[in-house]
């Protein structure tokens, strides 16, 4: 692999493990083994963002979910991550989503958060793989409650890069700052039930209760979906520069296995569900699976 989206990665890395301290090109340059003129160059040229405005964006973000989740007063937010004044924090977060951000801890509204994608994983995608064999996936059941979800239609994806080719792959950033009853997004494959004419069968949504009746973002829509049983499909953790594979083998083992034994069947009427491919946590998928 090109040593030059290497290094990028690995500035990229750095950033989200020390996001909440002071990140300096120094720092970056070390960890890219670049001089500091060509680190900045390289992270502009394959991020489309200079370090100090990715580093920015992804701090207003980050602070967004706290701000959302946690009683954590602005103030301590602000010094937190790393602004010099409270009104400095605010200014930069009313540019960044429009409202400033008292107003957004009282009535959190969607905002289309900054979601870095690293660099290595369209060089990846590009590479010829060998192929892969389901082994080590860790198969549970478990119940989704009655729910209601917003989700971003495509037009004929049927799989992630399908669906970012179609919508972009922002979506996710909107989606994230959406509080869900699941803890994060979901991409869903729909039943034909759940579509519409001339939309994708794959989606990109947010789980939320069926009492939700806060804002849903301009051109979006929600729907309801009953309980229902669904077996996770679970793959080790994994190197992020492996999650083709890691995603590849998780679906490997979906096409052999058979809940038959366990006394169910795969459900057809209710959506199946991917999480974000995490190496930490190793892939996920979801089936909906109904008793015999």
């Amino acid at each position: 692999m090109d040593e030059k989206i290497i290094a990028v990665q690995a500035m990229q890395d750095y950033i989200e493990t020390h996001i909440d301290e002071m990140i300096s090109l120094a720092d970056l340059s070390k960890v890219s083994m670049y001089s500091p003129w060509y680190a900045h160059r390289l992270f502009k040229e394959y991020t489309n963002y200079t370090p100090s405005d990715y580093i920015r964006r992804l701090k207003l973000s980050k602070s967004a979910i706290k701000l959302r989740d946690e009683k954590t007063k602005i103030v301590e937010i602000a010094f937190e991550m790393g602004f010099q004044s409270v009104d400095g924090y605010q200014r930069a977060f009313a540019r960044e989503f429009g409202c400033n951000p008292s107003e957004y801890t009282k009535h959190p509204i969607p905002l289309q958060l900054f979601i870095p994608y690293g660099v290595i994983y369209n060089q990846i995608r590009k590479e010829q793989r060998e192929v892969v064999e389901e082994k080590n996936i860790h198969v549970q059941l478990f119940h989704k409650p009655r729910r209601k979800v917003l989700v971003k239609r495509g037009y004929q994806a049927k799989d992630y890069f399908e669906y970012c080719e179609e919508v972009g792959c922002d979506v996710w950033g909107l989606l994230t700052s959406i509080k869900s009853i699941s803890g994060e997004p979901v991409c869903l494959w729909l039943p034909k039930r759940y579509r519409k004419e001339g939309t994708s069968e794959y989606v990109q949504g947010v789980e939320v209760p069926m009492e939700y009746d806060g804002t849903i973002p301009e051109g979006f829509d929600i729907i309801e979906l009953p309980e229902a049983d669904y077996l996770m499909f679970q793959g080790k953790p994994f190197l992020e520069e492996d999650y083709c594979q890691a995603i590849e083998s998780v679906q490997l083992a979906i096409e052999k296995y058979r809940p038959e034994a366990m006394g169910y069947r795969f459900d057809q009427e209710n959506p199946r569900v991917q999480l974000e491919p995490i190496g930490a946590r190793g892939y996920i998928e979801m089936l909906p699976v109904q008793k015999i």
